[in-house]
């Protein structure tokens, strides 16, 4: 395949496609769809008489073929009720009025196309993410605040990626148990570790914050369904990346219940030296913000960095009043300077709350 960056987008191909009568497959583009009109997003609205219409962008057709149609002609039932609260939104910040205007003023339907615009950046890279994600929890985008999109140059990976010269080194045994939490044998994998078992019959943690996490591994005689793997199995929960009104940028909430001492997410980025981390420190505060995790469990030799690759828990926001805890967790790598970064529930955290972590705890 290529792999080669197109300069134009997906919908450019798509309006090219079609300009030019050809069908193309992979942008789904076919000889049965190809003069089919399906509402992309709606980019103006007025009134004349007691008649709406709505100027409407038609999918895979270019701006130039946009069209006005009374609003008995359009079944986008979404698309119309987003169109009005977006409307609505616009008109009460700006005139602090609710009800639409007969015409609509240049500046306000400029701003409804880049409401639209943005909707569907926003859209496709929530698909992108979801696609990407090995985890259980599904993963949504939200942003009712600015015109912001995806953030440009991230890359959604699962699991570290490891810098130059650097080497995660798999472990050479593992447990033999029957049963790990109750019959475990010499220990469990903790035991042979010399450290105690982490987790309940419910997977919830039960070692206080600064304690080791060690968890069965490739190499180990018990199952998936092993109680004492945990952060292996990934994210479970379903959590939204929404744009915070309080000029935090970003942030992260859960959409669902998750009870205190759960896993909730791995921090997951580049792992690279600390001179390296010291170089791109530097720059990052120039930026004025840094996504540089030091894994310093025994000695500060390496860093993660999730500024262009990391999972969710790049966009999770400080606070000084966390619900998140940090734990280092050793599974297949035991090398005490390369741990894995799991947090976990500091307390019940409610469905719809924002998920929070202490940078100056790492």
């Amino acid at each position: 395949g290529c792999n080669v960056c197109c300069k134009s987008s997906w919908n450019q191909l798509q309006d090219l496609c079609r300009l030019a009568k050809l069908s193309c497959p992979a942008l789904g583009v076919s000889k049965r769809n190809l003069y089919d009109f399906e509402v992309e997003y709606l980019c103006d609205y007025k009134k004349i008489r007691e008649q709406e219409y709505y100027l409407v962008k038609w999918r895979g057709y270019p701006d130039s073929e946009s069209t006005w149609e009374p609003r008995q002609n359009l079944k986008c039932v979404r698309i119309l009720k987003q169109f009005h609260k977006d409307l609505e939104r616009e008109l009460l910040r700006r005139h602090h009025r609710s009800k639409p205007p007969r015409h609509l003023d240049p500046s306000l339907a400029n701003y409804l196309v880049q409401k639209a615009k943005q909707r569907r950046a926003l859209r496709r890279w929530e698909q992108e993410l979801n696609a990407k994600r090995s985890h259980l929890g599904r993963i949504t985008v939200e942003n009712e605040v600015d015109l912001d999109g995806p953030p440009r140059a991230f890359v959604y990976i699962n699991e570290y990626r490891v810098g130059e010269g650097i080497t995660l080194n798999q472990v050479a045994v593992g447990c033999e148990c029957q049963d790990c939490l109750w019959a475990p044998a010499g220990g469990c994998c903790p035991g042979a570790s010399l450290h105690k078992f982490a987790y309940n019959d419910q997977g919830q943690v039960r070692l206080r914050a600064g304690l080791p996490i060690y968890e069965c591994n490739s190499r180990c005689r018990c199952g998936y369904d092993c109680p004492n793997r945990v952060v292996q199995k990934g994210i479970r929960y379903d959590l939204c990346i929404f744009r915070t009104d309080d000029g935090r940028g970003w942030g992260v909430r859960t959409l669902e219940k998750i009870r205190k001492n759960s896993f909730v997410m791995e921090y997951v980025g580049e792992i690279i030296t600390s001179e390296e981390a010291e170089r791109r420190g530097q720059i990052y505060d120039r930026q004025g913000a840094t996504y540089l995790f030091d894994l310093d469990y025994v000695e500060d030799v390496y860093t993660v960095d999730a500024a262009y690759y990391g999972n969710i828990s790049h966009f999770v926001n400080h606070s000084c009043d966390p619900n998140l805890q940090v734990y280092n967790v050793f599974i297949d790598n035991l090398d005490e300077r390369l741990p894995r970064i799991a947090f976990f529930a500091t307390r019940t955290i409610r469905a719809g709350e924002e998920l929070t972590f202490d940078y100056n705890m790492q």
